[in-house]
């Protein structure tokens, strides 16, 4: 079939899965689109799956694949439950398609108490089911065929597989873990081309747990400044700090500078399951009114966030904040945090650089000591053997299979008991 103006021409070929004549009639096969051939999110792939199978057999499968607090205790604020019910009856119809604006209002007024963070409205506030579908409309309003993003290796790769998606090309720079996991920032600058579009900063950084200090992200920005790069700030767990982790938002550094930061309720208000997240844009948007146009567009396509999940965010943003109470001294995720990177790196082979923030751990194993040419493999050797579901390092787009990241949810008794069978379990690992 081909359209010449408004003239639609139907072809009397046939398709190669018909035939004529009363013969046999082939069936025809629907094969998955090649947009998605770069298209992966290891997180919940095929080791994921094989899990689920265990489950389905009567196996109880301890989960340190994904960041989900809700099933390992963590309970939302009684106030957040209670304003989404109470919101129900309001909540029937569609929103605006940016979200209701007592809500963004609130996302408003929380930048207006981060030092530095530059002025902008509401109307600049986007919310949406998750940031994961923030993220995907970005990069689908940005992208041209070919456009690249620089994207930090490791990473959370949905930044990776939503840039491809988009017909983009990710360009991973690295991060140092003989630094602390901060990024090498000559080796991003080594990567931009005419064709680069936007630097990405996961800070604090997932799945490494690093905390970027003030001068890191300063020179980040100045390299966007010299190259005219969008910056795109990922801050998901900018509450989630340990010890004396400060988090320093990127756009305070970058006022001067077209800035997206990406933020929401999942991991420090625990409601993943909510989908309540928000895109706040900064800097000067003239020379941006096309691409902002094109978010637009795409948020107008969806008709609108959840609407009840958007009512927890003005509750929870001007509440008590109760996350305060799990990472300061005491506070259980400090306490896990603690017994994840103690136990790891008591491990023979096995060095982790303590995370100053998020869920997680990134632990190396050293090369010397295993042998380990498919991380893919070794995960889903650990989860049949011991029926620990984790993540290999790859899966984060880590070049090298030497790395596994552990969610440090579970309560610290549960961890420190996974991390000694993983530890027996390595002890006479071979491929």
């Amino acid at each position: 079939m081909a359209a010449r103006g408004r003239i639609v021409v139907v072809s009397t070929h046939q398709a190669p899965w018909q035939t004529g004549g009363g013969q046999h009639v082939r069936q025809r096969e629907f094969t998955q689109s090649s947009k998605l051939q770069d298209v992966l999110y290891e997180i919940r792939g095929p080791v994921h799956e094989h899990a689920g199978r265990l489950e389905a057999e009567g196996h109880r499968i301890l989960k340190l694949n994904i960041g989900n607090p809700a099933p390992f205790g963590f309970e939302a604020p009684d106030v957040i439950m209670r304003d989404i019910i109470s919101a129900l009856p309001n909540a029937q119809g569609y929103s605006d398609s940016k979200g209701i604006v007592s809500a963004r209002r609130a996302v408003f007024t929380r930048y207006e108490l981060v030092e530095g963070f530059p002025r902008f409205d509401i109307d600049d506030v986007f919310l949406g089911n998750g940031v994961s579908e923030l993220i995907q409309m970005t990069l689908q309003a940005l992208l041209d065929n070919g456009d690249q993003v620089l994207i930090p290796a490791p990473d959370y790769p949905l930044w990776t597989a939503c840039t491809s998606l988009a017909g983009g090309t990710p360009v991973h720079y690295l991060c140092d873990e003989t630094q602390g996991w901060n990024p090498d920032v000559a080796d991003i600058e080594s990567k931009i081309t005419d064709r680069t579009k936007a630097i990405v900063v996961i800070n604090p950084n997932n799945p490494t747990g690093a905390v970027y200090s003030r001068e890191v992200l300063t020179q980040i920005a100045d390299l966007a400044r010299k190259h005219q790069l969008l910056l795109l700030a990922d801050e998901i767990y900018d509450k989630i700090l340990y010890d004396d982790a400060e988090h320093v938002s990127l756009a305070s550094v970058a006022p001067d500078l077209l800035t997206l930061t990406f933020n929401g309720l999942s991991k420090a208000y625990r409601v993943a399951g909510y989908r309540s997240g928000w895109l706040v844009i900064t800097g000067p948007k003239e020379h941006a009114s096309s691409f902002i146009e094109g978010i637009s567009l795409l948020a107008n396509m969806r008709l609108c966030p959840n609407v009840p999940a958007q009512h927890a965010i003005q509750v929870a943003l001007g509440g008590h904040q109760s996350i305060d109470d799990l990472v300061l001294p005491g506070g259980r995720l400090l306490e896990q945090r603690d017994v994840a990177w103690e136990k790891l790196n008591e491990i023979p082979g096995v060095s982790c650089v303590k995370p100053r923030g998020a869920l997680y751990a990134f632990p190396r194993l050293d090369p010397e000591v295993y042998d380990i040419a498919d991380d893919e493999q070794l995960v889903l050797d650990l989860l049949l053997q011991e029926k620990i579901l984790v993540v290999q390092g790859t899966g984060f787009n880590w070049p090298t299979p030497d790395h596994l990241r552990i969610v440090t949810l579970p309560w610290a008794r549960d961890l420190a008991a996974a991390i000694e069978r993983l530890g027996n379990f390595l002890v006479s690992y071979r491929q």
